[in-house]
């Protein structure tokens, strides 16, 4: 038996959204009308970036050539930093009606959590491959800025998204998505990079307090992945594949999963300067324990998700932004892999980082090169389609 019902793509709004562009475009509806239609979902472009960098820059094996390749992407994503985020300004200058819409929309509103991982990741890359070009003080400094700002956005966003969602959006049952995840996992991102930053602070309660502050953010988004997760697989197994547009974010769920493992290899590597025994040599124990089984986890998922990507594909997936999730995703696999291959010294665990990279790598340069052309084409950058109607089979 067949049941037809309504999708749309990840980057189409519902009715609420769709409702605001019905009637006729006033002056300000005018003004640069390039980007009205330019949501959040854009700052996926600077985490997919600025990842490949930091993720090179942590691989385990030494690759001629890899640390120049490595800055020169850190700058192209500190330019398309700058870049979307004057566009997301104009956005809320000119359209702002558009811009209150995303909020209200469950479909749209959880890409705001991209806006702080953006600049938490390339504060990141900053100090870990950009001090090449602007030397090691102005790198911190810069680090220091977007990971402020990029945290204080990102605890925010794990608030203010959920609370919209209970009282705002009130999304159906069963139609839990990753997209969920994206305003959770931005505090596990700051708890993965903020330890760049524990070790420029001089020794004393400052580093201390950052230390246990990443650790706590650590915490808090991963008991909310955990809340999220099953109400995620509950809708596939129930509900069936996602829609061909976004099955991509499937890939979303490698986020939480490798900057877990991330952060907690992060965190025992500066924890001997930090903090006190007994509790150092435990953050070292930590990492092993908790980063093997949920990096196995990370490989059973990422198999899935490609699995099911391969059938979108045969089904007629096109490119949407939603590709994007393929990039920033598998990178925090990338520097899991690589914190475990420190701790435990497998060359296992080294070959799993460079294997993942390549991944990262083909990815993104597909994905960007689709984008470009998507914008240049202004496919992109136009108003969403209706949408089609879907036929999901249920038996």
């Amino acid at each position: 038996m067949a049941i037809h019902s309504r999708t749309r793509a990840p980057h189409a709004p519902p009715a609420t959204v769709a409702q605001a562009d019905s009637g006729p475009d006033d002056a300000t509806a005018r003004r640069l009308p390039f980007l009205r239609h330019l949501g959040p979902n854009w700052y996926a472009t600077v985490m997919g970036t600025a990842i490949v960098a930091t993720a090179g820059a942590a691989l385990p094996v030494h690759v001629p050539g890899l640390r120049g390749l490595c800055v020169a992407v850190w700058a192209g994503s500190a330019l398309l930093l700058a870049a979307v985020l004057t566009a997301r300004a104009g956005h809320w200058i000119h359209h702002r009606d558009r811009a209150r819409a995303h909020l209200l929309d469950p479909a749209v509103a959880p890409f705001y959590g991209c806006v702080p991982m953006a600049l938490l990741a390339v504060g990141a890359g900053t100090l870990a491959v950009g001090r090449d070009v602007v030397g090691h003080r102005a790198a911190v400094a810069v680090d220091t800025v977007l990971f402020t700002a990029g945290t204080v956005a990102g605890l925010a966003c794990a608030v203010v998204i959920p609370y919209l969602m209970i009282v705002r959006h009130r999304p159906r049952p069963g139609s839990a998505s990753p997209v969920w995840l994206l305003p959770l996992v931005a505090p596990m991102v700051s708890a993965a990079v903020g330890p760049l930053l524990v070790r420029e602070l001089p020794p004393g309660q400052g580093r201390e307090a950052l230390l246990l502050a990443c650790y706590a953010m650590f915490g808090l988004s991963l008991l909310a992945t955990l809340v999220v997760l099953p109400l995620v697989f509950s809708r596939l197994v129930h509900e069936g594949p996602l829609p061909l547009a976004l099955t991509p974010a499937l890939f979303l769920v490698l986020g939480p999963l490798g900057q877990s493992t991330t952060a907690v290899n992060q965190l025992a590597d500066v924890a001997p300067g930090a903090i006190a025994a007994p509790y150092a040599p435990a953050f070292g124990a930590f990492a092993v324990l908790y980063g093997v089984p949920v990096m196995g986890f990370a490989l059973l998922w990422l198999a899935l998700s490609g699995a099911l990507v391969v059938r979108a594909m045969r089904r007629g997936m096109g490119f949407t932004m939603t590709w994007w999730g393929f990039t920033f995703p598998v990178g925090t696999c990338v520097t899991g892999a690589a914190g475990l291959a420190r701790h435990t010294g497998l060359t296992a665990f080294t070959w799993l980082a460079v294997a993942l990279y390549a991944l990262l790598v083909t990815a993104w340069a597909f994905a960007g090169v689709r984008t470009l052309g998507g914008l240049f084409s202004g496919a992109l950058l136009a108003a969403p389609r209706p949408p089609r109607p879907a036929t999901v089979r249920t038996t």
